[in-house]
């Protein structure tokens, strides 16, 4: 309206005789009316007032398709059942402004899943806890087989890999590449839908821990770290599903033993880069050994894994 506030506007209005219907209309527009003009944005950061986990995973699975993918999913689900149970001041942020952020918006960096749930996080805590809930996230998406969460209409997941990073195209390839799905296929959304599910309950579990409302997050352990012979050595590879971790043990110049300790592997497709071990045991080295086997990534990891290994050997 140029410089005219809202009193010369309703004048010129009525010299120039718009009618009833003008009038009512315009001051809806421009004037909220005192009610909503005393209603305060609440402190920041909000209070978070407890969800249950497993009300919020399915939500998040159903808002996947319905509300844009895995960013859009995980902030809208929780969102909308804070909306839904408690009204304001939880009904005034609409999740599908995440809608273009799967995928790091489309960059295949941040998974989108993590993405909603730290645009949510940020809303009810701050600072140290802010910070200390978010590295937790990071360190159980990249090392937990996922996904966990289970839809009742869908088949058990054939497939649950590693990311060994926070990045979507990590976690997306490494379950592609292990399943044999591609990306567009019903198969891979069912599964984000279901990490996005994964992730976004295991924030209500924090969230729920931080103000009172469940007990705390029990987190996995590292494994022990096994003791070593003084010829026994601890090498780590990355392949399909993370880190592969193998012992090789040594017999003066031979290899005697390889030994994988741990790994993010899927059961049965990737038998056939593990059998690579008796391979590289009759060659005494990996030189020489061809890892194209069905299960490439799986070989090169192993590969990688033992030759860090032999590194070590004095």
């Amino acid at each position: 309206m140029n410089n005219m506030n809202r009193r010369e506007f309703l004048r010129t209005a009525g010299k120039a005789a718009l009618g009833a219907a003008a009038l009512t209309a315009v001051p809806a527009v421009l004037a909220p009316s005192k009610a909503e003009a005393a209603i305060a944005a609440p402190a920041f950061p909000w209070t978070w007032p407890g969800l249950d986990v497993a009300e919020v995973q399915d939500k998040i699975y159903a808002n996947f398709f319905a509300k844009g993918g895995c960013c859009a999913g995980v902030a809208s689900g929780i969102l909308d059942l804070l909306a839904e149970k408690y009204g304001y001041p939880y009904n005034q942020i609409d999740g599908r402004m995440f809608a273009h952020g799967g995928g790091g918006y489309g960059r295949r960096n941040l998974c989108g899943s993590l993405g909603g749930a730290f645009a949510v996080l940020n809303l009810f805590a701050t600072g140290g806890d802010m910070s200390g809930i978010r590295t937790k996230m990071y360190e159980w998406y990249e090392s937990t087989n996922l996904p966990i969460y289970q839809p009742a209409d869908k088949p058990e997941h054939p497939v649950h890999t590693v990311a060994g990073s926070e990045l979507c195209k990590d976690s997306v390839g490494n379950w592609m590449a292990a399943s044999g799905y591609e990306f567009g296929s019903s198969e891979r959304g069912v599964r984000c839908a279901s990490l996005s599910a994964d992730v976004g309950g295991r924030l209500v579990q924090y969230l729920n821990a931080l103000y009172g409302f469940g007990p705390a997050v029990e987190e996995a352990e590292a494994p022990a770290e096994p003791a070593l012979a003084a010829n026994e050595y601890i090498g780590v590879g990355k392949g399909y599903g993370g880190e592969i971790k193998v012992k090789v043990t040594m017999d003066g110049a031979n290899i005697a033993k390889i030994e994988v300790l741990s790994h993010g592997e899927t059961a049965g497709i990737s038998d056939k880069g593990f059998a690579l071990i008796d391979q590289i045991i009759a060659n005494n080295g990996t030189t020489g050994i061809d890892t194209t086997t069905g299960a490439t990534y799986t070989g090169n990891g192993l590969v990688e894994a033992i030759n860090n290994a032999l590194a070590q050997v004095k």
